[in-house]
């Protein structure tokens, strides 16, 4: 079985932004279980749909799964703005976040351009 989907940047830069996420969140308190928790899931969505798309038999298809990522993109933006007004983050971890989530973004659309014409 073919695991090209971990030589992809964006694949190694989201996994990044799990870990990233992942350690912001573990800081939250109990009371917040539930925006850490979807903050979480909607990150990891970010590369295992990249990761399933991979394996999917046409362009078409892997495309929809890329789709799917950006769509939790903007779940985690929105998410890293709730955090921020809460004081979960500061505003130097929102800007450091936005950054790599914006990086991600660009290579997502990109990605699916390029999945659409070919």
């Amino acid at each position: 079985m073919s695991q090209k989907f971990k030589e992809f940047k964006v694949y190694k830069d989201a996994k990044s932004l799990v870990v990233l996420i992942f350690r912001l969140t573990r800081r939250f308190p109990r009371e917040f279980y539930y925006l850490s928790d979807q903050m979480n899931r909607c990150c990891l969505s970010i590369v295992l749909n990249i990761a399933e798309g991979a394996a999917k038999k046409s362009n078409k298809d892997f495309n929809r799964y890329i789709q799917n990522s950006l769509g939790s993109t903007s779940e985690l933006a929105a998410a890293l703005e709730i955090a921020k007004e809460f004081n979960l983050i500061s505003e130097k971890e929102l800007q450091e976040t936005e950054v790599l989530l914006n990086q991600v973004i660009k290579q997502l659309g990109g990605f699916s351009k390029f999945l659409s014409k070919n």
